[in-house]
């Protein structure tokens, strides 16, 4: 049972007894800093069913909890907050039952729940992942690891945009000025080879435009008359309609781009239950928009096209088939839900896609919710802005994109320029040296990213993020890392649960930290915010620190307090191990 749950039938009792009055509920709020106590209960809100001065209340129900409930050792009033000051047995206590340490984030999934489903990185196969799907898979993959510490059953999917006359674009200019190369034969990771090429046809499609504009065409005739755009548009049409020597060259090319792929997830510590590929999913949708058009959800003009009249809901009109029967992305993805949910029984589905997207993905939710889809109230956008380097915005068709790798092999480089600058790593193999630097350099930009609100933009300054001082991940790892070396040196049974003992208010803040650690998770999976999970595990962190600066552990001369200070040491390491487990970032037993 929660103090909080203690508390709050304590204080009912306290009105009644002293007020002859009934209250239905308690409001609560951490103690500041400033001022003495554990947990303040907020008068003001209290004053709607007892009238009065609110100090003078407050040190009514004090006292009275002080002289009847055993936990509550003292209280102070300062304005309307009474602040209670809990005993020491009752941290002893709950603290204990903390035990065991391995359990923490792993808790069983509940078999009653159906499963969720959460979407994330969804890449396009004409070039590699960028800068932006970092921040896409890093939130994608932390939100499912959050829902299912939290207990849910959780599948994690991606659609790969394979499909298009984006893609023709990368493959016909291969076929023109590939010369046969391969990743092979070249060296280049698949998905590099490929963007390379969406590059190279973009430099070609402007000198055509150039050259069309000099013999008189406008702008606009110039760019649509390019031969190089005619072709790729026809390879399109091949594509459709089958042609076996473009849909072979589709295959190899895609390949290539999905084995690319597979490093780039592998290195960034993610991974999926399913893949979804447009090409299968494109023709998904169309019957259901011939039977919502019977049902009167969507309407079909004079041309034939099929829309939906969302004016009344604030939106606007949508359109959902074209004139020749061929279908949009929001019809795809009215398919894809459909089929998602049907594949694997879920209860719900999210959305990892970027902030550009909220229009569209607000659409979808009301269309589904009017073809009668009750589980449409259960679709989220999980809504991002995007990253931010101080060189400024990126552009793919311009091969100016930051790409995926280059910016791993970075992070991995300055963690390795800084953790050498430090010189902390004495003693280690070269091999062991390199498997730190990645894992600090992932670190810190795992947490830089996932420490930020989703919906905020992010600067993102690689050498900032790699910081041993302060809110980053280095910082955090370190702590870790420092908890696993007094572990180490621990050479004697700190296993027994310690009963009676005086606590000093840095202990006291330490186990405050980690009694809020189930709820945190549960608070975090409900708004699928990584965020709060990243500034929690950084609060743990900053109060274990303030204790172990102050406290001898394993030179403390009392048995008891030396083993006290020795768990409370290993349940804050479990438990920031736990909270970067959920953000998919490692920690380090030495550093």
């Amino acid at each position: 049972m929660s103090i909080q749950h203690t508390l709050t039938t304590a204080v009912q009792k306290a009105v009644f007894s002293i007020f002859e009055k009934e209250i239905t509920s308690v409001e609560f709020q951490a103690t500041k800093k400033d001022f003495e106590g554990d947990v303040t209960i907020v008068v003001f809100a209290l004053l709607k069913a007892l009238k009065g001065n609110p100090v003078a209340i407050g040190t009514q129900i004090g006292a009275y909890l002080k002289e009847n409930v055993a936990i509550v050792e003292d209280f102070n009033v300062v304005k309307g907050f009474l602040n209670l000051v809990i005993a020491d047995n009752y941290f002893l206590k709950t603290f204990n039952e903390l035990y065991p340490v391995e359990k923490f984030g792993t808790p069983t999934p509940h078999q009653k729940d159906k499963a969720v489903m959460v979407e994330y990185s969804s890449p396009n196969t004409n070039k590699p992942l960028h800068l932006g799907h970092i921040r896409n898979n890093l939130l994608g993959y932390a939100v499912s690891q959050i829902l299912a510490g939290s207990g849910k059953n959780v599948f994690k999917t991606q659609i790969i945009n394979d499909r298009g006359i984006h893609i023709c674009k990368s493959m016909l200019a291969w076929q023109k000025f590939g010369n046969g190369e391969t990743p092979v034969s070249t060296g280049l990771k698949g998905d590099k080879l490929v963007g390379n090429y969406y590059v190279k046809f973009d430099q070609e499609y402007k000198k055509e435009i150039s050259d069309l504009m000099a013999q008189g065409k406008t702008e606009d005739e110039a760019k649509k008359q390019a031969p190089l755009l005619l072709e790729a548009q026809a390879m399109l049409q091949q594509w459709e309609a089958g042609e076996k020597e473009v849909v072979s060259l589709w295959k190899k090319m895609n390949q290539w781009v999905y084995t690319g792929f597979e490093t780039t997830y592998e290195a960034m510590g993610v991974d999926f239950d399913k893949n979804y590929y447009e090409s299968n999913t494109y023709i998904l949708g169309k019957d259901i928009v011939t039977q919502g058009l019977s049902k009167g959800v969507f309407y079909q003009k004079e041309d034939g096209s099929v829309w939906i009249d969302l004016s009344d809901e604030g939106l606007d009109e949508k359109l959902v088939l074209r004139a020749d029967g061929t279908s949009v992305y929001i019809t795809q993805d009215i398919g894809t839900a459909i089929e998602r949910f049907k594949d694997f029984d879920i209860d719900s589905l999210t959305y990892t896609v970027g902030n550009e997207q909220d229009y569209h993905f607000k659409v979808l939710f009301l269309i589904l919710k009017k073809l009668g889809f009750s589980w449409a109230d259960n679709m989220h956008h999980l809504s991002y802005g995007m990253v931010d380097l101080p060189s400024g915005k990126m552009k793919s068709r311009e091969g100016t994109v930051v790409d995926a790798d280059d910016l791993i092999q970075e992070m991995t480089d300055t963690a390795k320029e800084i953790s050498q600058e430090l010189g902390k790593l004495d003693g280690y193999t070269d091999a062991e040296k390199e498997n730190l630097y990645r894992i600090i350099g992932l670190g810190a930009l795992k947490y830089y990213i996932l420490k930020v609100d989703p919906k905020k933009r992010i600067l993102f300054d690689p050498k900032e993020s790699i910081d041993f001082n302060g809110n980053t991940g280095p910082f955090i790892q370190y702590t870790y890392a420092r908890i696993q070396s007094i572990l180490r040196k621990a050479d004697f049974d700190y296993t027994s649960p310690v009963e009676k003992i005086a606590l000093s208010d840095k202990e006291r803040a330490v186990i405050k930290q980690l009694q809020l650690y189930p709820e945190t998770v549960q608070l975090a999976a409900k708004n699928q915010s990584p965020a709060i999970i990243a500034n929690y595990t950084y609060d743990l962190v900053k109060d274990y620190n303030s204790f172990y600066q102050s406290s001898y552990i394993l030179g403390c001369e009392d048995q008891n307090l030396k083993i006290f200070r020795t768990q409370l040491s290993q349940k804050a390491g479990a438990v920031i191990k736990s909270g970067f487990h959920l953000l998919g970032i490692e920690v380090p037993s030495r550093m």
